[in-house]
């Protein structure tokens, strides 16, 4: 928390008033992404970006030497954006979006579907190793 932060304005705060105000699959999702991120790397950091009148609550993101991924809700997914998800190797195949950029894939979840959890916590791992090689 820097010091111009409220204890209610940390980004962790912020992040779980964000999926707090999502009613059902769409919050249950993220905060179940949120925590496999987290364990995942214990050293990522959370932020919030993005913050905006048209957007107030701003666009979670998870950090280590850059940004991991960003997390964002939409009506029918919930959409994890790799910053450099182009150069990971995904041998699982969960980017399912975003994959005719250069730099960026992302996964999107719809409503029942299912995510390979040690397959998503490997993608991290890479994602905040490749930031730190840099």
């Amino acid at each position: 928390m820097t010091t111009d932060e409220t204890p209610d304005e940390t980004p962790a705060a912020l992040i779980d008033r964000r999926i707090a105000g999502l009613n059902g699959w769409r919050g249950e999702t993220l905060a179940r992404l949120r925590a496999w991120i987290r364990e995942a790397d214990p050293e990522i950091e959370e932020a919030v970006k993005w913050r905006k009148p048209s957007n107030p609550a701003g666009v979670p993101v998870w950090e280590r030497g850059g940004i991991i991924c960003t997390g964002e809700v939409y009506k029918d997914k919930v959409k994890l954006t790799f910053a450099r998800g182009a150069l990971l190797a995904d041998p699982a195949g969960l980017f399912n979006a975003s994959l005719d950029g250069n730099t960026r894939r992302a996964i999107d979840v719809r409503e029942g579907e299912a995510i390979d959890r040690e397959a998503f916590q490997a993608l991290v791992r890479e994602a905040a190793t490749a930031n730190l090689a840099r």
